[in-house]
Order: C-alpha cells, then structure tokens, then sequence
C-alpha cells in the first residue's frame, strides 16, 4: 500500500483536544521515542472533532513533529491536516486504519458565555 497524504478539508468541523501531548513510542518494550526526518520528537495528540453540520464526533489521534504546548479542553485547529491509509498483519491477523497527522494547532477563541 502506498503511503500518499490525503488532505482533510477542515473548515466545517471543530477539534477539542482530550488528551494532553506525550511523544509517540516506536517501541512500547523499550520507550523508544519517534523523531521525524529533522530529529524533531513527534508527539501524539488525542482529539475529539465535530462535524459542524450533523453533530457527528469521531475520536481521532494526531501526531505533529515538536511539541505543540495544547491544554486538554482547548478548542484548536489543526493545520495541514491529512490522513495516510495504513495497513499491517500480525500473527497472520489483518489490521488498518488511517493515521492523522498535521503541521501544527492554532488556538481557537472561544466566545464567552452570556
């Protein structure tokens, strides 16, 4: 399986982030820590997303190259966000998914409450 990009229009959705940043583990057993092509930690983020129009919310992770300094609760956009197609068997078991990544969080403002 090839490994493009696929872009994520993000414009009708909403991204909370439930789960603080950790560096993402290439290896559980020994804490490995994954790094990018720059030697940059990458770093995993746990986001709750919202389709705007239908309510619908999905629990997604996101890794990001550096840490991106989000607070759980924090309503944020993602930049750059695409989704890769991955596949992998194990112990003669298919398993895929799409992984989430993205090139960096903007905070949203969120308006007070009245």
């Amino acid at each position: 399986m090839r490994n493009i990009p696929i872009p994520i229009d993000t414009n009708k959705l909403t991204f909370v982030c439930v789960s603080a940043p950790r560096p993402r583990l290439v290896d559980k057993d020994t804490g490995e820590v994954k790094v990018d092509k720059q030697g940059q930690t990458v770093f995993q983020v746990g986001l709750s997303v919202s389709e705007n129009d239908s309510g619908r919310v999905e629990l997604i992770n996101v890794n990001i190259s550096g840490d991106p300094g989000l607070n759980v609760g924090q309503v944020v956009q993602p930049a750059g966000l695409v989704g890769f197609a991955w596949e992998q068997t194990r112990g003669g078991q298919t398993r895929w998914g799409i992984a989430y990544r993205a090139a960096s969080f903007a905070p949203v403002a969120v308006p007070a409450a009245a």
